[in-house]
């Protein structure tokens, strides 16, 4: 589904090609920095060709796959350039699944190989222990065993192998990625991503959005298994910049590393972790003089919020999803501080969004639609799944998002909820978005998460979750009230319970487990009254 790539000569580079060409000119500048450890351009770009020859050595050739089970962490990178290098495909996945989980994505990837961190060592092995045929398996760590029967440590491959002297595909239609999200079906769906989606999107984001230079140390706390980490990447690797990351996520340390790192950019994205961050009771002590632009998404309150807590730096919004490479807009720093907080800026250039009716009928700026998109980084399509592919891609080119949108006049985008995050209340359309912004405007809010649950005379109504700031009180009937002062009362909610923990899947809330959760609590009140 991708269109020729632009004849710009820089954009005929693949990232593989990006770190090369780094490492030649700026060998011993910052390419990577993870806990506290520096890796350099060209200790990047030999680390890569090393493992690349490993995983060649191991059976490894152009179009295979290859499962990459790591945390964020520098051999994370290196293993996703070495599979490029061959021409192969990477296959990230959550590091949280179980063995029965990671088993399904192995078998449908078809994966040749597993890279696998220590700890995480055990999953492999029942993975390898259930499929016929081998699967080669290099643990990052300080010993191979839990890997299972063969599972070799990923130091010594690499210590043992020449530096490869490939350089990637020269079609950049090719596909790079295979990234798997999950939906409403039983299992995750791959999307192919080629490394057009991948190279353009990444340098639109770095170019057109972030403005990176070189001398930047951009910070994204964020799990590399998703676009959410891998585009900023890419678009760190295209301005020769520094890449910035965590393990795992924990407010203290990531305000302690963007101290230390002295991060420009940030791309904390998700409200969780935004919040965590300016809520830390530190925050308002930490030198952060030198960050200039940090992204966010979520209810235009979390970037008021941001604009509040951080006035010289400016904040931007994105707009995307998977099957889209990724990112398909964002705010631009010219923006006004509006526009910024509620819409998520135009497409990318060689990207176009279309608002459409439920009979896919284009609609005009200002009425809100199925939002569509169509250009050079939509996805290849659902791996070994025509027809799904078949049934999201309309006639016209146009893939349909299923979420909510409206366009306005200049084109900017505004994302309001998924479709089918839509109440039914009394016949009445109630979209979950609209109550989570309201509630995140009450000043003990921090988080808001809103799901349906039935009703005997309405259908279903809502029911709210939240977060409340550090420190903050609001009993369930003052934010009931709070909403009954602003909203029609059919979109107030009838429940509201307080969390400090939220069940997520790599990077978003699972509503799902919410709703769960509170329909067995409500039962289980409704058998003992």
């Amino acid at each position: 589904m991708s269109t020729v790539l632009s004849a710009h000569p820089h954009q005929r580079l693949t990232w593989v090609h990006q770190v090369s060409k780094h490492a030649s000119m700026q060998p011993g500048k910052p390419a990577l920095r993870f806990r506290g450890e520096t890796t350099t351009w060209a200790q990047l770009d030999e680390r890569s060709r090393r493992l690349a020859s490993a995983l060649e050595a191991r059976g490894v050739g152009k179009g295979d796959r290859v499962l990459v089970l790591l945390t964020n962490r520098p051999e994370f990178v290196e293993t996703l350039v070495a599979i490029n290098r061959l021409g192969a495909i990477a296959v990230p996945v959550n590091f949280r699944l179980v063995a029965a989980e990671v088993s399904y994505l192995v078998e449908d990837s078809g994966s040749r190989a597993i890279v696998v961190e220590q700890p995480l060592a055990p999953v492999a092995a029942a993975v390898r222990e259930g499929k016929e045929g081998e699967l080669p398996c290099l643990v990052v760590g300080d010993a191979a065993g839990p890997g299972g029967p063969g599972a070799e440590l990923y130091e010594e491959a690499l210590t043992a192998s020449d530096p490869s002297s490939a350089d990637g595909p020269d079609d950049l239609g090719a596909v790079a990625l295979i990234m798997y999200t999950s939906g409403t079906t039983a299992h995750p769906k791959g999307c192919l991503i080629s490394h057009e989606a991948l190279v353009r999107n990444g340098i639109a984001l770095g170019r057109q959005r972030f403005a990176i230079r070189d001398d930047d140390v951009f910070w994204d706390p964020l799990p590399m298994f998703h676009m959410s980490a891998v585009l900023p990447l890419v678009g760190v690797i295209d301005a020769g910049a520094a890449f910035a990351s965590m393990v795992h996520f924990d407010a203290e340390a990531a305000l302690d590393q963007m101290e230390r790192e002295g991060a420009t950019l940030a791309f904390p994205a998700f409200p969780t972790v935004t919040l965590a961050l300016l809520n830390h009771p530190s925050f308002p002590r930490r030198d952060l003089r030198r960050l200039r632009m940090l992204n966010t998404t979520g209810p235009p309150e979390t970037a008021y919020q941001v604009q509040r807590a951080l006035p010289h730096v400016v904040q931007i919004s994105p707009y995307g999803c998977t099957e889209a490479g990724g990112v398909v807009c964002f705010s631009e720093a010219s923006d006004t501080p509006e526009q910024r907080a509620t819409f998520s800026g135009r497409p990318f250039r060689g990207l176009e969004v279309r608002i459409v009716d439920p009979l896919g009928r284009p609609l005009p700026p200002g009425e809100p639609g199925e939002i569509t998109v169509r250009g050079y980084a939509l996805f290849d399509g659902y791996y070994k799944d025509p027809e799904k592919t078949a049934a999201s891609v309309d006639a016209d080119g146009f893939f349909h998002t299923g979420d909510l949108g409206v366009v306005d006049e200049d084109g900017r985008v505004q994302f309001r909820g998924r479709l089918k995050d839509m109440l039914k209340v009394g016949g009445e359309n109630v979209a979950a978005a609209e109550i989570e912004a309201l509630l995140c405007q009450h000043p003990a809010v921090a988080v808001c998460q809103v799901v349906g649950i039935p009703d005997p005379r309405l259908e279903e109504v809502p029911a709210a979750f939240v977060e409340l700031v550090p420190g903050a009180s609001a009993s369930p009937e003052e934010l009931i009230a709070f909403c009954r002062e602003r909203v029609a009362s059919f979109k107030v909610p009838r429940v509201v319970r307080q969390v400090s923990e939220w069940p997520m899947s790599a990077t978003k809330i699972l509503k799902r487990k919410l709703r769960e959760q509170l329909l067995e609590e409500l039962q289980a009140s409704q058998a003992q009254g």
